[in-house]
């Protein structure tokens, strides 16, 4: 789609899709339905995800959306990127947030920040067959990003980093990772830098993964820094300079993770109305109640608006413009959206949703995440505050 088309459906608030935006759509469907959904119950119990998955996520191009087509990739739009987020997340979301920071965050800052010659190393690995994992929080450092402990000492020849990371998607698939740490613990966020490190780099490795409430089969890891190598030409971007680095890349993410939690919201909705069809109480099917019917419409409307705010601020980021406001809105408003919609989908399916044999509790489950990871609600509400008060 050209930026024109993007910016003239943006301007118009419609979830129209292209014809090529269609077929994309559902091409990944079809692999969320026929692939991904077998697996979900086995991988959601071993808290893991299956590695044909991951090796059909790139056979499939999904782990490249947006590079460009010299390096591998597709060339293709975040708004794709988040059409596949979304189809992802309404069957899986482990498999979804993974697939999500690898483009979003990952190949995204690639893109932006990359010199020529990490472009021409880097974005054919990510494109082909390693995945990527960005690494900023630390134990101290979560809303207040730039807290960072993690130093990163000029050698001479090379860098060595120290510290830790903690609470890093993809931790344990991931093969190369954009790691953050300081210079110069006196200059702020001034001494922050951007890092390409390695897997196989001397002084690194990955850590405990964490046991968590939901994305379950997601790796969720610490990593380990100790007197870590970095050659002295993978620095992304310039020293000094990796809070921009974060920031913007940040920025799209949220895009990303608001595609997420639709999909979840989409999920759980769509369970819900299948189950009130078929369950029958007092001679008739749930769904004939009018008290049920309002509660579906009541979803429906919220999924709805959700998906508008979502599409709008992808819609602008392809066409160029601001997008930083309309990010914060559909990050808020989709993570609410989908812990709302979920556990009213659990209330529909009675004591049924309150069991593991049905689905709907792992979607409430899921969308917990959503109001915490790439910028807590209240952060959201901070820049959408900031904004709307300076007039932008």
């Amino acid at each position: 789609m050209s930026t024109g088309t993007a910016a003239a459906l943006s301007n118009a608030g419609l979830t129209v899709l292209s014809e090529e935006e269609e077929l994309f759509r559902a091409s990944v469907r079809e692999f969320a339905e026929g692939e991904v959904r077998p697996r979900v119950e086995h991988m959601e119990r071993e808290a893991k995800l299956d590695p044909a998955l991951v090796k059909q996520c790139f056979e499939l191009g999904l782990m490249a959306i947006e590079s460009p087509e010299e390096y591998g990739g597709a060339g293709s739009t975040i708004f794709n990127a988040i059409l596949a987020i979304e189809e992802l997340a309404r069957v899986d979301a482990s498999i979804s947030v993974f697939v999500d920071v690898h483009n979003t965050l990952v190949t995204n800052a690639m893109m932006r920040w990359a010199n020529d010659e990490q472009k021409k190393e880097y974005m054919p690995q990510l494109a082909s067959g390693r995945v990527g994992a960005y690494a900023l929080s630390e134990a101290s450092s979560g809303s207040d990003a730039f807290a960072l402990k993690t130093r990163a000492v000029d050698m001479g020849d090379h860098y060595e980093l120290n510290g830790q990371k903690l609470w890093i998607t993809n931790g344990n698939e991931a093969e190369i990772f954009l790691v953050f740490a300081t210079l110069d613990p006196d200059a702020g966020y001034k001494g922050i830098t951007a890092f390409i490190v390695e897997k196989s780099f001397e002084g690194f490795s990955v850590g405990k993964k964490e046991d968590k409430l939901g994305i379950r089969a997601s790796s969720t890891t610490e990593l380990i820094f100790d007197g870590c190598r970095v050659p002295k030409q993978n620095v992304l971007g310039e020293i000094g300079k990796g809070y921009k680095v974060s920031i913007e890349t940040l920025n799209e993410g949220r895009i990303g993770i608001a595609a997420q939690m639709l999909g979840i919201a989409q999920g759980a909705y769509e369970c819900a109305l299948k189950y009130t069809a078929e369950r029958e109480q007092f001679g008739s099917t749930l769904n004939s109640f009018q008290a049920v019917q309002f509660q579906l419409a009541e979803m429906a409307v919220e999924i709805e608006a959700t998906r508008l705010l979502v599409y709008n601020a992808a819609r602008l980021k392809d066409a160029g413009k601001s997008f930083l406001k309309e990010a914060a809105i559909a990050k808020l408003y989709s993570s609410r959206c989908a812990e709302r919609v979920s556990s009213k989908a659990i209330e529909l399916y009675g004591g049924y949703g309150y069991v593991k044999d049905y689905p709907v509790e792992k979607f409430w489950r899921d969308s917990k995440i959503g109001s915490i990871y790439e910028g807590t609600s209240n952060m959201q509400l901070q820049t959408i505050a900031k904004l709307i008060t300076s007039g932008k």
